[in-house]
């Protein structure tokens, strides 16, 4: 389903620093942008909107459509191939896709087994995807961690059994700089539905660990490319799932101490905001996306 704005509501693309700093780089209310992408050259943020993929040039702050074909409308779960060219794509009918940053045909990389993939991570050598799977289609059962390789190869034996992670919903899977850790959330820390904690895991399925405790639902955990800085998308307590349309707030930590946070930008949103990594590559700054509604609306 293409998510689309409310009435007297206002997308609004903004870019943060690890030195406190934001500002509002583009804004409209004709069209809900989500999940912004940092490209390798730094010139422009990867956004999905409309079912569609779109880039904006982030010195011009145009925004334009990147053409794909063979490729159903896509969801808010993409990442950008490591050498900068290319980027893989979730699309709405569960499956994975690759394409060019240029546009272009896309090629489908999972296979038609009946479950749904929801990508998150590339490894460095952009070798394997990170993705979470719904069996069947079925979204009253737990998201599980998988893996597969980048060309379509078979999907590797690494699911929530082996990576141990336990039988809370996990999502947001998504690869250290070094290629060592996988990054999730997950339930599995609490018996309450829906309290995700961050966590991490060795790409081998050993040393899983929980990174911080907190009363907030925390989800999507994204490191800098440099590996010291993390950041993360606090939902209020008794969220469950990552919904559009609350009161959240984007938070920066250190990946040494996830509990002291730098700094902490309050917004109205949620889904879409903070879905995939979205640092810049000099790990300075980094993408997200608020859905403010007017005081007429929000009364």
């Amino acid at each position: 389903m293409i998510r689309t704005l409310q009435s007297g509501q206002r997308c609004e693309v903004r870019i943060a620093s690890v030195t406190g700093e934001a500002e509002l780089v583009y804004t409209t209310d004709g069209i809900l942008l989500e999940a912004p992408n940092w490209t390798l050259d730094g010139s422009s943020l990867i956004l999905n909107g409309d079912g569609k993929l779109w880039r904006l040039d982030l010195d011009a702050g145009s925004l334009e459509p990147i053409p794909l074909t063979g490729v159903p409308d896509l969801n808010n779960d993409h990442v950008l191939a490591p050498d900068g060219q290319g980027i893989f794509v979730s699309a709405n009918d569960g499956h994975i896709y690759r394409a060019s940053l240029g546009g272009g045909p896309a090629l489908r990389i999972t296979e038609d087994h009946g479950s749904f993939h929801f990508l998150h991570g590339v490894s460095p050598d952009g070798k394997e995807l990170a993705y979470v799977g719904i069996e069947a289609g079925d979204f009253t059962q737990p998201g599980r961690l998988m893996t597969i390789a980048s060309d379509g190869g078979a999907t590797a034996s690494v699911e929530v059994g082996r990576f141990d992670v336990g039988s809370g919903h996990c999502d947001g899977p998504e690869y250290s700089p070094d290629g060592k850790w996988l990054y999730v959330n997950t339930e599995s820390f609490s018996s309450t539905q829906g309290h995700a904690q961050l966590a991490r895991i060795r790409v081998d399925g050993t040393g899983f660990e929980r990174l911080l405790a907190s009363e907030t639902v925390d989800w999507f955990p994204h490191l800098s490319p440099d590996g010291r800085y993390a950041s993360y998308l606090q939902f209020p307590s008794g969220t469950v799932g990552h919904p559009a349309d609350l009161s959240v707030a984007v938070v920066l930590v250190s990946t040494q101490d996830w509990a002291t946070p730098f700094h902490t930008w309050p917004l109205f949103g949620g889904q879409g905001t903070l879905n995939v990594n979205s640092w810049s590559p000099d790990s300075r700054r980094f993408a997200y996306v608020a859905y403010p509604l007017s005081d007429s609306t929000k009364d």
